[in-house]
């Protein structure tokens, strides 16, 4: 009896904390890892520095909502399968109840041009700016590492589709492999994982079982919920590179489906940028308006399926693999490939659509400096930015 409530406690203090991050990460699926590594690795060590650039690593290798999967594994590593669930709960429960409100009360109202939306735009390039100075400076100490991340920030900007990215991070971990082959690596404690490795394969089958079975089970049925649910689950199953890439994915799905038009597919859009959490509950947005309350409740379950399966499914072998003097060097160069893909972000879609004055650079400095000098909470850079946004929409 006296291991239970400690289990508990483990699971409300993850609920607590992913419910903090879910109410205050603002920026989207970039400027997530920078608000992780601070709640979670910075302040309450609940993984040590290289256990945590491993699991980005991985996440970013995986499809689905990256930041979303690192929530989920470090919930699983701090309180078992039940704490991936809880983290993954907590931080996407208050998006989840904003975009559904968003779909009820603010159809018809052109938010996209708001001055506070600009200057939450303007908050995510402080934000993702820390990112790649903090993870830059641990990650690519070395000219090796430097180099990777240049090549891949620069190959990521002039080449955009949704596989360019797992292709620069498979090279790197090539070119890793490679470098790093005779260096001894700094090594990180082993993680014990709570999940079998028999089970973790359950979930993998799972996943590519339902990834090929949906759209044949569509074709050969008239349910509408079926069809719903495979267009959802099949956008989550195929985004690379993070929660911006879904949209293209959804808008064909939903659009010329008929289930939501254009106008208020970018009003959502406008919408999903203003809120903190993963940009995947624009997914809550389109079910409400496609089918109220219970369409938002099965267009999120549906969208981050493929993530709860893909983590958990690889998390055990990952375990073991990280072990691999080889597969370290491979993790080293992903790691410098993690940092090129960040800086490649803040140029675009962050800097290129929320820099466009000479006001827009000021207050993006001042921000900077408040979140790496100053070292203020992110609730008063948020309402900062928000402010200042305001003021140059006057």
């Amino acid at each position: 009896m006296s291991h239970q409530p400690s289990k508990i406690r483990a699971l409300l203090e993850v609920l607590a904390v992913s419910t903090k991050l879910g109410l205050t990460s603002f920026g989207g699926p970039i400027a997530h890892l920078g608000y992780f590594h601070n709640e979670y690795i910075r302040k309450r060590r609940w993984m040590d520095e290289h256990s945590y650039a491993d699991l980005v690593a991985l996440c970013q290798m995986l499809p689905g909502p990256a930041s979303s999967q690192v929530g989920i594994g470090i919930g699983v590593f701090r309180a078992g399968l039940l704490g991936g669930l809880t983290a993954w709960i907590g931080f996407t429960l208050p998006s989840v109840i904003a975009m559904i409100l968003f779909a009820f009360l603010l159809q018809g109202y052109d938010i996209g041009s708001q001055g506070w939306i600009h200057g939450l735009k303007i908050v995510a390039v402080a934000i993702v700016a820390q990112a790649v100075l903090g993870m830059g400076q641990k990650l690519t100490p070395d000219k090796g590492r430097v180099t990777i991340a240049i090549i891949v920030a620069t190959i990521t900007l002039l080449w955009q589709n949704p596989w360019s990215q797992v292709l620069l991070i498979a090279a790197a971990g090539c070119a890793g492999t490679w470098l790093y082959r005779k260096k001894d690596l700094p090594s990180s404690p082993s993680l014990s994982v709570p999940i079998s490795r028999t089970f973790a394969a359950g979930c993998l089958v799972l996943f590519f079982g339902l990834l090929f079975a949906l759209p044949l089970l569509t074709r050969y049925s008239s349910d509408g919920w079926l069809s719903f649910f495979d267009s959802f689950y099949r956008s989550g199953s195929l985004v690379f590179g993070g929660g911006h890439v879904v949209l293209p994915l959804l808008e064909q799905e939903v659009v010329s489906a008929g289930w939501v038009n254009k106008e208020d597919f970018l009003a959502g859009y406008g919408a999903v940028q203003a809120v903190p959490g993963p940009l995947f509950t624009f997914a809550a947005y389109l079910g409400t308006m496609a089918k109220g309350i219970p369409g938002a409740l099965v267009a999120t379950a549906a969208i981050f399926l493929p993530a709860f399966l893909l983590v958990i499914g690889a998390l055990p072998f990952w375990s073991s693999l990280r072990q691999n003097r080889h597969f370290q060097g491979a993790l080293t160069g992903i790691n410098a490939a993690v940092v090129g893909i960040l800086f490649a972000a803040l140029y675009n879609p962050l800097w290129t659509t929320a820099i466009l004055s000479p006001w827009d650079f000021a207050l993006a400095s001042i921000l900077f400096v408040m979140l790496v000098f100053w070292k203020l909470p992110p609730w008063v850079i948020v309402l900062t930015g928000a402010s200042g946004g305001m003021l140059a929409g006057l």
